[in-house]
């Protein structure tokens, strides 16, 4: 599936041709340089590696500085994979091409991936949405968004794999499916897309369609 490398900016509203008012998210959609063309021949499969979003020479290690060097294009930070690209695109794209914005069609439908927000511990009840107990009764005292029982003393006398506990939340790779693009603003490699996407502001996202 092909696709572009991207950075969420944030979120506004645009009016639609019936007048409704439609939430959307703003994503900077590129541009994205091609740093290597993989082959079945060579490689064993075919991809094409993108990389967005310029880096400092002294932050680079020598290897990736080298290989930057090679597509003719200045230190990037993120580097994604892609399978080939199918359509308008295809046809011209070799290392140290530019892929743009310009890569999608309004109204189309989009997947995006990203690093939902990291939550850190988090207990029951906003992890899991435990409802809790009501009441002081039966020994519950004031301990209303504790997790309760989760297994018995006696055997196997130890928590079970799989049981819903307090732990660490968010941070996840998330894809979201199906999204409408609502607008495109290429002169600057801009993309508004239908609802929201996951992450935080100023993270990275992959585009696929």
């Amino acid at each position: 599936m092909a696709g572009i490398i991207g950075k969420k900016i944030g979120m506004t509203s645009v009016f639609g041709a019936d007048g409704k008012n439609i939430p959307c998210t703003v994503i900077e959609a590129g541009p994205c340089v091609v740093t290597q063309v993989k082959s079945v021949e060579t490689d064993g499969y075919a991809a094409l590696q993108l990389a967005y979003d310029d880096k400092r020479e002294k932050n680079t290690t020598k290897s990736l500085l080298g290989h930057f060097k090679k597509a003719g294009t200045a230190p990037k930070r993120k580097v994604v994979e892609f399978s080939p690209f199918a359509g308008k695109e295809s046809k011209a794209l070799a290392m140290g091409d530019t892929v743009t914005v310009d890569f999608f069609e309004e109204n189309n439908w989009v997947d995006v991936v990203g690093i939902s927000k990291g939550k850190g511990f988090q207990g029951v009840v906003k992890r899991h949405g435990f409802a809790g107990v009501g009441g002081q009764t039966h020994g519950q005292h004031n301990r209303l968004r504790a997790p309760g029982s989760a297994g018995a003393s006696s055997y196997p006398s130890r928590v079970l794999p799989g049981r819903k506990l307090g732990g660490r939340m968010g941070g996840d790779r998330v894809k979201v499916l199906n999204l409408v693009i609502v607008k495109l603003i290429p002169e600057s490699n801009l993309l508004l897309v239908k609802g929201s996407v996951p992450g935080a502001v100023g993270s990275y996202l992959l585009i696929e369609n």
